[in-house]
Protein backbone atom coordinates (compact mmCIF):
# COMPACT_ATOMS: atom_id res chain seq x y z
CA UNK A 1 0.00 0.00 0.00
CA UNK A 2 1.33 3.41 -0.93
CA UNK A 3 1.27 6.01 1.81
CA UNK A 4 2.45 8.86 -0.35
CA UNK A 5 0.22 11.85 -0.98
CA UNK A 6 -2.39 10.90 1.59
CA UNK A 7 -2.47 14.53 2.79
CA UNK A 8 -3.24 13.43 6.31
CA UNK A 9 -3.27 16.22 8.84
CA UNK A 10 -1.27 15.16 11.87
CA UNK A 11 -0.80 16.69 15.29
CA UNK A 12 2.70 15.84 16.51
CA UNK A 13 3.03 16.28 20.27
CA UNK A 14 6.73 16.24 21.09
CA UNK A 15 8.86 18.40 23.40
CA UNK A 16 12.26 17.55 21.90
CA UNK A 17 13.15 19.92 19.04
CA UNK A 18 15.45 17.42 17.32
CA UNK A 19 12.73 14.76 17.37
CA UNK A 20 10.25 17.32 16.02
CA UNK A 21 12.59 18.09 13.13
CA UNK A 22 13.18 14.43 12.27
CA UNK A 23 9.48 13.54 12.32
CA UNK A 24 8.47 16.68 10.39
CA UNK A 25 11.10 16.09 7.71
CA UNK A 26 10.14 12.43 7.34
CA UNK A 27 6.38 12.93 7.22
CA UNK A 28 6.43 15.94 4.92
CA UNK A 29 8.38 13.89 2.36
CA UNK A 30 5.31 11.65 2.13
CA UNK A 31 2.84 14.50 1.71
CA UNK A 32 1.61 14.67 5.29
CA UNK A 33 0.53 17.98 6.77
CA UNK A 34 1.93 18.52 10.23
CA UNK A 35 1.18 20.74 13.21
CA UNK A 36 3.39 20.60 16.33
CA UNK A 37 2.56 20.94 20.03
CA UNK A 38 5.41 21.07 22.55
CA UNK A 39 3.50 19.48 25.45
CA UNK A 40 0.14 18.09 26.47
CA UNK A 41 -1.39 21.47 27.28
CA UNK A 42 -0.57 22.79 23.80
CA UNK A 43 -1.87 19.54 22.30
CA UNK A 44 -5.28 19.95 23.89
CA UNK A 45 -5.53 23.56 22.72
CA UNK A 46 -4.46 22.73 19.16
CA UNK A 47 -6.83 19.78 19.07
CA UNK A 48 -9.73 22.03 20.08
CA UNK A 49 -8.80 24.53 17.35
CA UNK A 50 -7.95 22.20 14.47
CA UNK A 51 -8.99 19.07 12.63
CA UNK A 52 -6.53 16.20 12.56
CA UNK A 53 -6.63 12.73 11.07
CA UNK A 54 -4.49 11.35 13.90
CA UNK A 55 -2.16 12.37 16.72
CA UNK A 56 1.40 11.23 17.40
CA UNK A 57 1.81 11.71 21.15
CA UNK A 58 5.03 11.63 23.13
CA UNK A 59 4.56 10.27 26.64
CA UNK A 60 7.09 12.06 28.80
CA UNK A 61 6.83 15.85 28.43
CA UNK A 62 6.95 18.87 30.73
CA UNK A 63 3.80 20.59 31.99
CA UNK A 64 1.47 17.73 30.98
CA UNK A 65 2.47 14.26 29.84
CA UNK A 66 0.97 12.40 26.89
CA UNK A 67 -1.14 10.05 28.99
CA UNK A 68 -2.94 12.90 30.74
CA UNK A 69 -3.36 14.82 27.48
CA UNK A 70 -4.84 11.71 25.84
CA UNK A 71 -7.37 11.31 28.65
CA UNK A 72 -8.47 14.93 28.28
CA UNK A 73 -8.70 14.72 24.48
CA UNK A 74 -10.75 11.54 24.81
CA UNK A 75 -13.13 13.34 27.18
CA UNK A 76 -13.93 15.93 24.51
CA UNK A 77 -16.88 15.21 22.24
CA UNK A 78 -14.74 15.33 19.09
CA UNK A 79 -11.85 13.48 20.75
CA UNK A 80 -13.39 10.07 21.09
CA UNK A 81 -12.70 8.71 17.62
CA UNK A 82 -9.36 10.25 16.68
CA UNK A 83 -6.49 7.76 16.56
CA UNK A 84 -3.79 8.64 19.10
CA UNK A 85 -0.49 6.84 18.68
CA UNK A 86 2.14 6.92 21.41
CA UNK A 87 5.57 7.91 20.14
CA UNK A 88 8.03 7.07 22.89
CA UNK A 89 11.50 5.80 23.67
CA UNK A 90 10.06 3.59 26.42
CA UNK A 91 9.19 0.33 24.64
CA UNK A 92 8.53 -1.91 27.63
CA UNK A 93 5.42 -4.10 27.24
CA UNK A 94 3.98 -2.73 30.51
CA UNK A 95 4.27 0.81 29.19
CA UNK A 96 2.60 -0.14 25.93
CA UNK A 97 -0.30 -1.56 27.95
CA UNK A 98 -0.39 1.65 29.99
CA UNK A 99 -0.73 3.65 26.76
CA UNK A 100 -3.62 1.48 25.60
CA UNK A 101 -5.32 1.64 29.00
CA UNK A 102 -5.14 5.44 28.89
CA UNK A 103 -6.93 5.67 25.55
CA UNK A 104 -4.17 5.45 22.98
CA UNK A 105 -4.65 3.28 19.91
CA UNK A 106 -1.09 2.10 19.49
CA UNK A 107 2.57 2.54 20.32
CA UNK A 108 5.57 3.35 18.11
CA UNK A 109 9.10 3.31 19.48
CA UNK A 110 11.66 6.05 19.07
CA UNK A 111 13.80 6.48 17.17
CA UNK A 112 10.99 7.11 14.74
CA UNK A 113 10.87 4.86 11.68
CA UNK A 114 8.37 5.63 8.93
CA UNK A 115 7.67 1.95 8.17
CA UNK A 116 6.47 1.46 11.75
CA UNK A 117 4.06 4.35 11.34
CA UNK A 118 2.77 2.95 8.05
CA UNK A 119 2.14 -0.44 9.69
CA UNK A 120 0.32 1.24 12.58
CA UNK A 121 -1.84 3.29 10.22
CA UNK A 122 -2.72 0.17 8.27
CA UNK A 123 -3.70 -1.63 11.48
CA UNK A 124 -5.99 1.31 12.30
CA UNK A 125 -7.51 1.21 8.79
CA UNK A 126 -6.23 4.69 7.90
Amino acid sequence: MSWEKKNYSILLVEDNKLNQTVVKFTLRRYGYLLDVANNGIEAIQKFKEGKYDFILMDIMMPEMDGLEATKIIRSLVNGQDIPIIALTADIMIANEEKCLQNGMNGHIAKPFEIDNLFKMLESLNL
